[in-house]
């Protein structure tokens, strides 16, 4: 089943950011579909992963994570 769910990234800054995002959400599940908006710092992830898995993965790569 696949869900999507938004999050803020406020230290998200760049398109290495996303790339590196894009890839912890991918090692999780490789079909992820990963979008991702500079300005608003908001991340919208559609995978089979939870919530908590992918946050824990962004905060792993190195990120702070708030529920969008």
């Amino acid at each position: 089943m696949v869900s999507m769910s938004d999050f803020r990234v406020p230290d998200m800054h760049c398109d290495g950011c996303v790339r590196s995002l894009t890839g912890a959400a991918h090692a999780l599940d490789a079909k992820a579909v990963v979008s991702a908006d500079l300005t608003t710092k908001l991340v919208h992830v559609e995978t089979s992963a939870t919530d908590a898995a992918v946050a824990e993965a962004f905060r792993d790569a190195g990120f702070d994570v708030e529920a969008a």
